[in-house]
């Protein structure tokens, strides 16, 4: 079944010359072929025949001859006679048979090698007219052979003959039609590489008209291959002059968001500051209730500020993937403590199963990813609550995080992963509220890029949404210490004391510097106060010991930095040298800037920063220097 599709793909294979040779050649072997046969079986049933007939002849010779002397039954005469007949051409044996059926005379050729034989039988008939005996003459048939091996010699000759000249005639007439064929190829190839394709009209009428409609087309197509060429060149500067505006936008864009998130994050780090101030020694309910709303409005505007600083550090690159193992267990405890009592505010369930699962993961990214989806489901959740579980699939562990919020409509789902795209309850796009300006999702999606990981959403209006997040599972290690938490904004609970904690403060900004003097004073620490470097340095010089923690903006007056400062101080002779902690507190979000602050190797803190989160970062750097001596 497969030879004869194996043989027309490779007849399909060959080219329009040999088909049409092979085309020619078939029908004339064919033809030939079964005319040869035809002539070659009526000579050969002619031969034959004669044979027979020579054969018959000679029969009725040895009959007539024998017929006297088979009545005497003279076997020495009648056993010449059958010789005399074995004589003749071709004649392999002759004998006498009598009328009973006994052989009274037989004679066989001894002088040649017998072969294939034509037997003959001739009565022998008396003068009575009955029979007497019978002849039986054998015949060779090496004639017949010859004639066989003659035929087949002409056979193959004029076979051969015939179709060269037939292949001749084809190969001629293949190459006159083939010809202008493989010409509109090449010129087909020409045209496809923009060259010129005309070809030159001549041959039969058919390919002539074919070789005139060619021309006319590859014509057409040049000019619209030339008119489509300008409108791309057209095109192809309108897009880049576009392109060039749009990044003019973008980068304008950018700074105008950074500058306008340093000046802002400037009075509402002063404002953080002051809030904590105000609330130190008040017992008046109604200013604390006052002095409460105060913290939730500076709250609300710090996690927008947030958001974009997780944005300006993912766009900045400063963010690279910390791979550690450990045990899930430990984050899910982070997020219940973090959102507990936010959930109860809200009337609302938060349930963190436990989980025995451990992972392969950053942990810090995976905990901002977890920390917007709960924050984001309990934002959008009014009754019921929000479910975080952990479930094995295959190699990996699958994060589900499940509400029983309003639900996303499925011509928004795909939508909501970019940035500044909210949802309002009743379905209008593009609104913003007090707690959030759309970012939280899409931080979540280039965080989980980074993970080499995705995001998956699923939900129903009304009904809820699932969120799904799969990392990489590993195996337990028993005895290693969970993660160190370093998330920027994180609140860790630390009533510790700083007293007699020497602080040099340098920032400037006049009332920032007012209120981390009212922070840390009331915090019991000493504070020395400056806002530009010359400042700084003069303290230096007269101060009896080094402090013991130096907290520096990061951008001060005429172009310095807090970097700048914090080198010139320890290139002071009287300045600070390793036992002297280090925090740069920032409100820049430009991408260099970012990537700048990340390789300096400082601890920083990026504004607003809350009083809680500022103790911790203190007295954090001051366990890390002080470590070596203990």
């Amino acid at each position: 079944m497969n030879r004869p599709f194996r043989a027309l793909r490779h007849l399909v294979r060959l080219t329009l010359a040999q088909q049409l040779v092979l085309l020619a050649l078939l029908p004339a072997m064919v033809a030939t072929l079964g005319t040869i046969a035809v002539l070659t079986r009526q000579h050969l049933a002619n031969v034959t025949e004669l044979m027979r007939a020579n054969a018959q002849t000679v029969a009725l010779q040895v009959a007539t001859v024998a017929q006297s002397q088979i009545q005497h039954m003279d076997r020495r005469a009648l056993q010449r006679t059958a010789q005399s007949g074995s004589y003749q051409p071709h004649v392999q044996q002759v004998q006498i048979w009598s009328d009973d059926g006994e052989i009274v005379a037989n004679s066989e050729t001894i002088d040649r090698q017998r072969g294939e034989g034509l037997q003959v039988v001739a009565p022998i008939i008396g003068d009575d007219g009955k029979h007497t005996g019978k002849v039986m003459v054998e015949m060779s048939l090496d004639a017949v052979s010859n004639a066989k091996k003659a035929v087949w010699f002409n056979v193959v000759l004029v076979l051969f003959a015939s179709l060269v000249g037939v292949g001749l005639a084809g190969w001629w007439a293949a190459r006159r039609i083939s010809a202008p064929i493989r010409a509109l190829g090449e010129a087909v190839d020409r045209l496809g590489a923009g060259e010129d394709a005309q070809v030159k009209v001549q041959g039969t009428a058919e390919v002539r008209r074919l070789q005139d409609g060619f021309n006319q087309a590859a014509r057409a197509l040049t000019d619209s291959r030339n008119l489509l060429e300008s409108r791309i060149v057209h095109a192809t500067a309108e897009l880049a002059s576009k392109n060039q505006q749009l990044e003019v936008a973008s980068q304008a864009k950018t700074r105008l968001l950074a500058a306008a998130s340093h000046d802002l994050r400037q009075p509402l780090h002063a404002l953080t500051l002051f809030s904590d101030g105000l609330a130190n020694g008040e017992t008046d309910p109604a200013r604390l209730q006052r002095i409460g709303h105060i913290r939730e409005c500076v709250e609300s505007l710090d996690r927008l500020f947030t958001e974009l600083l997780n944005l300006s550090q993912l766009d900045a690159g400063v963010l690279q993937p910390q791979w550690a193992d450990f045990a899930l267990d430990t984050l899910f405890d982070e997020i219940s403590r973090n959102f507990r009592a936010v959930a109860e505010q809200q009337n609302l369930r938060l349930v963190v199963r436990k989980t025995d699962a451990w992972v392969r993961c950053d942990y810090v990214m995976l905990s901002r990813i977890l920390n917007n989806l709960v924050s984001n489901s309990l934002r959008h959740t009014t009754e019921g609550g929000v479910l975080v579980g952990a479930r094995r699939r295959g190699k990996g562990i699958r994060i589900d995080v499940w509400d029983t919020g309003v639900g996303i409509a499925a011509h928004h789902q795909a939508r909501v992963f970019e940035e500044f795209y909210q949802i309002e309850p009743h379905g209008r796009t593009g609104g913003r509220d007090a707690r959030g300006m759309g970012l939280g999702l899409a931080t979540v999606q280039r965080l989980a890029a980074l993970l080499n990981t995705r995001v998956d959403l699923s939900s129903r209006l009304h009904k809820g949404t699932c969120v799904r997040v799969t990392v990489r599972g590993t195996e337990p290690v028993i005895g290693l210490p969970p993660p160190p938490m370093t998330l920027p904004g994180a609140l860790v609970e630390d009533h510790g004391s700083l007293r007699n904690v020497r602080v040099l403060v340098i920032d400037d900004e006049r009332t920032i510097l007012e209120g981390l003097q009212v922070v840390l004073t009331n915090w019991g620490a000493e504070v020395m106060a400056a806002q530009t470097r010359s400042e700084a340095l003069a303290l230096a010089d007269g101060w009896s010991r080094p402090p013991d923690v130096v907290v520096s903006d990061l951008l001060l007056q005429g172009g310095d930095n807090g970097l700048d400062v914090l080198a010139a101080l320890e290139r002071h002779p009287n300045g600070i040298g390793p036992g002297t902690a280090r925090l740069l507190v920032t409100g820049e979000t430009k991408p260099d800037r970012l990537r700048e602050v990340a390789s300096a190797g400082v601890s920083v803190l990026y504004k607003p920063v809350s009083p809680k989160v500022l103790r911790q970062a203190i007295q954090t750097q001051l366990a890390t220097v002080r470590e070596p001596a203990l």
